[in-house]
This record gives structure tokens, C-alpha cells and sequence, in this order.
């Protein structure tokens, strides 16, 4: 999560005119405080003394979200290391001076789900509206290649290796390193296989019991009863897919902004950046 830090905690800027409009994670203050381990009372502390954020204003209520969840993090990790909390704010304040950097990288992006562009701004053409699959660039006798085959996950193409999911294999093209890519597909199948099945036995036996409610237990399909049994199917795999899916970028996005904070406190406690003395003039 390399420079990760500059995207989250760099809010001074005013937010683009998308922000707030990708279901972003919010706490109120009390489900924050739970979350993050810290009390209401000193994250009002932290608002007051700079180093929080303010939260998102509706009316009386105010929202806060992941991105003070990792300042909330780091600041712990801070003041566990003996930094004080005027030491903290100055860092906090400089790494907000970086939003335009923040916005080169794209690691808000990244981490939270903001789009990089407009989505009607024009666009040159990609790789990605090739009809073709990009061909993803390892060793077709390795390793990596034989456990995508056997896996299903890929196709040996005029001695190429293709991966059948054209989305997956544009963003292993687009890859600096496409066999560290290629390697993190094959982790993360090779360790969620059995879970995976789980899941799906699950959703099955759900769509078992809720066509049984619906229909009858002793139900035998007439022509008529088709239609809509192919609808209440399709139903269940889309619930499940989006289940799934939700849960996943949940879990994916809370361990990222775990991972940010702690790149961010160890970014300050390796001296890499200094706080400005009083000597120095201002740039």
C-alpha cells in the first residue's frame, strides 16, 4: 500500500463533484468510536485539536467514514510511540498539503472506489476494447501457467497463455510485473476454493427452502410454473453473487485502510518525513 497515506488523509482540498456518491462506509460517532477502539470523547478531542478530519454535516447528524477510521488508527499508533498530538496534527496537515499528489496516483481510487475521470469525458481508445483477450505475459511452460489451465482459469492459446476472464486479463496486461499478478489470482483461488463451494451449497439449499415455500413441498413443475421458476433461480445466484461480492469489497476495503494507516505511521516514525522548525521560512 505504497503512498497510500497521501490519498487518505490528504481531505483539506474541497472533494470532487463525485464524492460522496460511491456508498462509502460511514460510522456515526458512537458506531466510529466502536469500531475504531478509540472513546466519542477523545475522537471530539481530535476534531478539536486538528488531527481528526470534521465528518460529513446532514443537518444535526454527522457521518464520518473510512478515511477517519485510518487517521483514527494512525493516530494511535502515534501517540503509543510518544509523538504529541501538536507533532501529529503538523503531519497530518502536511499530508493534506499533498491532495494534488493524491490525485496524480489515483490511490483514492484504489482503496475507496473513486473513479479517475468523468464518465462522459472522452477517452482514447484501450487495450480493453480489443475484441481480443490480451494475452497475459509469463511462461507458458511454467508453473503459473499449468495451475491456471488445470484451474480452469486459463486457456494456452497458439502457445500463449489467455485468461478465459477478459477483465482479469486486461488488468494482468496492464501489469508491470504480470507474473506477481498472476501469482496473487492464483493465491487468492487456490485459498478461498473450498470456501467458495461452502458458500454456494448455501445459496443452493436457500433456493431449495424458497422454492418449497413457494410452490409446495411435493412440487412438480407444470408448463406454466417454468417462467417463473427460471426467474426465481436466476433470483437466488444474483442475490448470492451480490452477497458475496458486497462482503468481499467490504472485508477487502477495512483491511486496506488498516494497511494505509499503518504505512502512514510507519512513513513519520522512519524519519523519511520531518516536521518544519520555527526557523524556517515558510515556501
Amino acid at each position: 500500500m505504497v503512498a497510500c497515506n497521501v490519498a487518505v488523509l490528504s481531505r483539506g482540498a474541497p472533494p470532487p463533484p463525485w464524492a460522496g456518491c460511491f456508498g462509502l462506509a460511514e460510522y456515526r460517532l458512537d458506531d466510529l468510536a466502536r469500531v475504531s477502539g478509540v472513546s466519542a470523547r477523545n475522537i471530539r478531542a481530535y476534531r478539536e485539536r486538528g488531527l481528526l478530519d470534521p465528518p460529513r454535516r446532514v443537518g444535526r447528524s454527522a457521518y464520518y467514514d473510512d478515511y477517519h477510521l485510518s487517521q483514527l488508527k494512525t493516530i494511535n499508533q502515534l501517540l503509543r510511540k510518544g509523538f504529541n498530538s501538536a507533532h501529529i496534527a503538523e503531519f497530518f496537515e502536511s499530508m493534506r498539503q499533498g491532495a494534488d499528489l493524491a490525485d496524480i496516483l489515483g490511490i483514492q481510487r484504489a482503496v475507496l472506489g473513486l473513479p479517475s475521470e468523468p464518465a462522459d469525458r472522452e477517452r482514447e481508445p484501450t487495450q480493453s476494447d480489443s475484441p481480443t483477450r490480451p494475452v497475459v505475459d509469463i511462461d507458458p511452460h511454467g508453473d503459473e501457467a499449468r495451475r491456471l489451465v488445470e484451474h480452469g482459469l486459463a486457456d494456452l492459446v497458439d502457445g500463449a497463455v489467455v485468461l478465459v476472464d477478459r477483465t482479469m486479463g486486461e488488468i494482468v496486461a496492464r501489469g508491470k510485473d504480470q507474473l506477481e499478478y498472476v501469482r496473487a489470482i492464483l493465491r487468492i483461488f487456490e485459498s478461498t476454493r473450498e470456501t467458495i463451494d461452502e458458500v454456494a451449497d448455501e445459496a443452493v439449499r436457500a433456493l431449495e427452502e424458497g422454492v418449497r415455500s413457494r410452490f409446495g413441498e411435493s412440487f412438480i413443475p407444470r408448463r406454466e410454473d417454468l417462467a417463473e421458476l427460471s426467474q426465481v433461480v436466476q433470483d437466488y445466484r444474483d442475490l448470492g453473487n451480490k452477497v458475496v461480492t458486497d462482503c468481499l469489497d467490504q472485508a477487502l476495503r477495512q483491511r486496506m485502510v488498516t494497511s494505509v494507516s499503518d504505512y502512514t505511521a510507519s512513513l513519520m516514525l522512519s524519519g523519511q518525513w520531518e516536521p518544519k522548525t520555527h526557523d524556517e521560512p515558510e515556501a
